[in-house]
């Protein structure tokens, strides 16, 4: 234990902690930085925070975390580094955090392994056709005949990935073992790193008209808002399948329903635009979408493994170490 730990204070939604810091990871953190787990700060004015933030040196962050702003920073002066226990820091982090200098690191390399998985998952059942077989199963409880599963199965497979982000990168490590045929869009990756990650790089355009399941797996930004508009959507062939468990707002959501509903193409969507879909969405009921309620990123016990990166973050500061999971300011519009 260090002779004098950094004092730390957690701000986040309160529900998250205990599976983000089971007991005996709570014990570990509370051995490298002083922190009051009875303390979750929801609002940097709430008065009975104020002391503990006047204190803190290091903010440990999660969802439901207030936004660190100039206000957030007067509240706590001292604060020189920002822990979050949870993927992107895009909505979290202001411009002042910064300005001041203040390190940040996210867990977010711990957050994208499921939805990587998630994602892995998906490509090989849709490659299966199993849930057109599935509907087809429950209304007639025959088995398919040949005809019916004669453009079925995963061998030379187009899979094309639209963006190189960190759950972008996992997914084309996942990929490696199966015959797959993987592309790859990312306007920062070249063909020579495209290729070392085991994909082709295609301008956008080609890689939609060339692959049979499209996954996305780019950032959320003004560049990338709509991406996937009626134009880019018409050119997946007839037959194809999309998957996004990256952010709805990357698909125009109109035309995406047009094409669901007409049933030119499927779709595995894990994020929506809204979120979630209002109730009379014909999403909720078509054979061809397979609609989850935002679970590809980290759940259940797989939260412990945020709390275990932060935890490891925090020993590295008390020992006047370096993060290994700083995000810069620059990060944040290459990557997701």
């Amino acid at each position: 234990m260090p002779a004098t730990r950094p004092t730390a204070v957690f701000a986040m939604d309160p529900v998250h902690l205990p599976r983000l810091f089971p007991p005996q990871l709570m014990t570990r953190l509370r051995q490298t930085v002083a922190v009051d787990p009875a303390l979750v700060v929801r609002d940097f004015a709430d008065p009975a925070a104020a002391p503990a933030l006047a204190d803190a040196e290091i903010l440990i962050t999660g969802w439901g975390s207030p936004h660190l702003d100039h206000r957030a920073l007067a509240a706590a002066p001292g604060l020189r580094t920002v822990l979050h226990a949870a993927g992107s820091v895009r909505s979290l982090v202001g411009q002042d955090v910064w300005a001041h200098g203040i390190t940040v690191s996210s867990a977010v390399t711990g957050n994208a392994l499921p939805v990587a998985e998630y994602t892995l998952a998906m490509i090989l059942l849709t490659g299966k056709d199993a849930f057109t077989h599935r509907e087809r199963f429950r209304a007639g409880h025959t088995h398919p005949t040949p005809a019916e599963t004669a453009h079925t199965g995963n061998v030379g497979r187009r899979v094309g990935v639209i963006g190189a982000s960190r759950v972008g990168r996992r997914l084309l490590e996942l990929l490696r073992p199966f015959d797959l045929t993987v592309l790859l869009h990312d306007p920062y990756v070249g063909a020579s790193e495209a290729a070392s990650l085991g994909a082709e790089s295609l301008p956008l355009n080609q890689l939609l008209a060339h692959s049979d399941i499209v996954t996305l797996h780019a950032p959320d930004i003004p560049e990338t808002h709509r991406m996937l508009d009626a134009g880019r959507l018409a050119l997946i062939r007839d037959g194809g399948v999309l998957i996004n468990t990256s952010r709805g707002a990357l698909i125009d959501p109109g035309a995406l329903t047009e094409e669901l509903v007409s049933g030119r193409l499927s779709a595995v969507l894990d994020v929506t635009e809204p979120e979630p879909l209002p109730a009379h969405s014909p999403l909720y009921d078509l054979p061809n979408v397979f609609l989850t309620p935002h679970i590809a990123g980290s759940l259940g016990n797989e939260l412990q493994r945020l709390g275990l990166i932060v935890t490891e973050e925090a020993e590295r500061l008390a020992s006047g170490g370096t993060l290994a999971h700083e995000v810069r300011v620059g990060d944040l519009g290459r990557v997701a």
